[in-house]
C-alpha cells in the first residue's frame, strides 16, 4: 500500500466518523439500492487496488450515486433500472428508506 492510499484511507475514516454523521443526510446510492455508502465502497476499493490503479472504479461509483440521487430527487423513484423489480424511496421523517417490490 503506497503513502497516498494510507493517506486517502486516514481521510475516508476522518470523514466517516466527524463529518458524515453531521451533515444530515446520507449517500444516494445506499438510499436507494441498500448496501455500503460511497465512502465505504471508496476504501474498499482503495485497499484492493490502490487509488491510482482504482480510480475508475472510483469514477464509477460515485457516477452510480449520481444517478440513484437524480432518481430520488429529480422526478420518479423508479427511474433507474429497466427490470420487472419496482425500486423507490419512502422518506419517514429526515432518512429515506429504500424498497424493493417483485
Amino acid at each position: 500500500m503506497t503513502r497516498i492510499d494510507r493517506l486517502t484511507l486516514s481521510g475516508i475514516r476522518l470523514y466517516q466518523r466527524h463529518l458524515s454523521p453531521r451533515k444530515g443526510f446520507r449517500c444516494a446510492h445506499t438510499a436507494l439500492h441498500g448496501g455500503e455508502s460511497c465512502s465505504a465502497a471508496v476504501a474498499r476499493i482503495v485497499r484492493e487496488d490502490g487509488l491510482v490503479r482504482g480510480r475508475a472504479r472510483i469514477a464509477a461509483r460515485f457516477g452510480a450515486c449520481r444517478e440513484a440521487h437524480n432518481a430520488i430527487h429529480g422526478g420518479s423513484p423508479f427511474a433507474l433500472g429497466s427490470s420487472v423489480e419496482t425500486r423507490g424511496v419512502c422518506c419517514i421523517g429526515p432518512i429515506p428508506i429504500p424498497f424493493r417490490c417483485g
